[in-house]
Parts: structure tokens; sequence; C-alpha cells
């Protein structure tokens, strides 16, 4: 295992820069965004498969500097009820799975998408109770006439592809959850998988590390990132919270970086659960904290992760 870092936090600067700042703090793995909504800063899939040279000269500026790429990213909403957002989205998403095939890289993480409340709809629709019904109702059209068959299409191109698919559990798409991602898992197959992060678990007050042991196998990726409870807000408004993240002191919870929400043995414990469940890949950083710069939050999230992640199985006592 790995401790690697999302660059989309250095979208300001030029790939090159970016990469060599990670090489700075001592990394190895680099997870790329191609589209959706971090954007394409450091790949535009699109035009590297169109262009040879300018496919040959990015993974120059990538192995060069001894890295590998951990993941692409293209987190977008291809479910979306706006055809044009939906269509955008999922050519994001086609180009960066052939992208992945090209490079040798394999695996694509995004999100589950969520469609709105029937086709008439403007807007995704997150459900989150089921009552009054109309709610039920919305969710069962929502995974029937959505949700899977869009899936069990895009898995059979991966498939074809040789790539996998890691969605982020991520509130406000229909897999937000361990239970939601093995419904969708077991409905389409296991070239989609999760990206676990444990941030947008935290403050659903699911436990990452439970998290963990119920999707196994399951999991094909891993955002390092935390989340700080405020008790008093979150005593007085409960954690659903939909004030802007900059309103930090009002709100019921914000993202932190790594340490800054749950100590040292939280993340240890995470680390030793994912190598139980057989999870040896990357753990990358994604800088979302508002009270801490980039600079700062990296090398911190750093420091604490290379002292938490196990490296090599243990195979053998030394008395065996």
């Amino acid at each position: 295992m790995k401790v690697g870092a999302f660059a989309v936090l250095l979208a300001d600067r030029p790939l090159e820069q970016a990469l060599d700042y990670l090489q700075s703090m001592g990394l190895e793995m680099v997870e790329i965004g191609t589209g959706g909504y971090p954007g394409n800063a450091h790949a535009r899939p699109a035009e590297l498969l169109a262009d040879p040279a300018k496919l040959a000269a990015f993974k120059h500026v990538v192995d060069s500097r001894g890295f590998q790429i951990s993941g692409l990213s293209c987190h977008g909403n291809p479910l979306h009820p706006q055809a044009s957002i939906a269509a955008a989205h999922h050519e994001d998403f086609r180009n960066t799975v052939l992208l992945a095939e090209r490079l040798g890289v394999e695996r694509v993480i995004t999100f589950s998408g969520c469609p709105g409340d029937s086709d008439r709809a403007e807007y995704p629709n997150w459900v989150t109770c089921p009552w009054p019904e109309d709610f039920s109702t919305i969710v069962k059209w929502q995974w029937e006439q959505k949700v899977i068959p869009y899936w069990r299409e895009q898995a059979e191109f991966c498939r074809q592809h040789g790539v996998r698919v890691a969605l982020e559990m991520h509130p406000g798409f229909v897999v937000y959850s361990a239970e939601t991602m093995l419904r969708l898992r077991d409905a389409v197959g296991d070239q989609i998988g999760a990206n676990l992060d444990p941030s947008h678990l935290f403050w659903q007050g699911a436990d990452p590390i439970e998290a963990v042991r119920a999707l196994g196998s399951a999991i094909y990726y891993v955002h390092a990132k935390d989340t700080a409870i405020d008790r008093f807000n979150t005593g007085r408004n409960g954690v659903l919270d939909t004030k802007p993240y900059s309103d930090e002191v009002h709100r019921s919870w914000i993202f932190r970086t790594v340490g800054y929400g749950h100590d040292a043995k939280f993340w240890k414990d995470f680390v030793s659960a994912l190598r139980l469940v057989g999870y040896d890949w990357v753990l990358s950083i994604e800088h979302e904290d508002s009270l801490m710069s980039v600079p700062e939050g990296l090398s911190k999230a750093v420091a604490l992760l290379k002292e938490s992640v196990i490296t090599e199985k243990l195979t053998g006592m030394w008395w065996a």
C-alpha cells in the first residue's frame, strides 16, 4: 500500500509543476483528473486519444518523474436529468476508460450519478427517507429505469477495455454507502467496485472501518480525507446541512485534512482493516480542508499516512 495524492488539488499548476511538487513530498502515485466536476486541468482524454504525440508527451511527463498513475478521475453525473450535462459527463467517462486502457491504468474513479424523479425532471433528486410513499416510488424508478441499466452497460464496456470502475460513495448520488454500493454491484457485476472515502461516511454516522469489512474485495480505491463533526451544531441541527462549506462556524461538519477530524489511531486502524480485506493499492490524499492551505494540509496528511501505512503483509512468524 502506498500514499499518493489527487493532483486536482494542484489544478492551478501545470502537470509538470504539480508532479514535481508531489515528488518533493515523497509521493510515488498520482491520481489525475480527466473531466466531470474536478475538471481536466492535467489531462484531456479526447485530445490525448486523438494525438499520439500528445499522449507520448503526457506519458513522458509522468514516467520521467517516477510516478505511477493510481487512477484517472472523472467524477460526474452521467444520469443527470438534463441531457446536455448527462451526455458531457458520459463522454468524459467513456473517454477516460479508453485513455486508461491506452495508459495501462486499471482504475477509473467516478460517481454513480443521480437521476431526477422522472423523465420530466430538470435536477437530480437524492432521496433520504421512505415516506411519504412518493419517495419510495422515486427510488424504485431511479434504480430500475436509470441506474441499473446505465451501469450494466458501462460495466460491459469497461470489461471490454480491461478497466475497473471505482464509484465514490458520496451523498447526493445513488451510491453513498456500503449497502448501496453492494446493491449496484450485485445488479451489474464486479467490474464495478467502491472508492472508499471515509470523510463521506463519517458525517452520515457510518463507521468507515465497518464499511471496509462489509465491502471487502469490492474496494477498488481509497481516498484519504477526514471530516470534523461540530458537536454543538450537530446537536442542535443534526447532520443534514445545506449551508456553504465556507460557512465553517455554523456547519454541522466540515471536511478536514487527515488527522484533524479523527486521530492517528483511527487512521492506523483503518489501514489495518484495509489490509485485512486484501486492499493493497493507494491511499490517495484529497484536500478539501477550508481551514488549511494545500501545502500545509498535504504535508500533514502525508506524514500521518506514511506512519500508518503497512507496506508489506506479514506472511509468517519468525519462529515458523
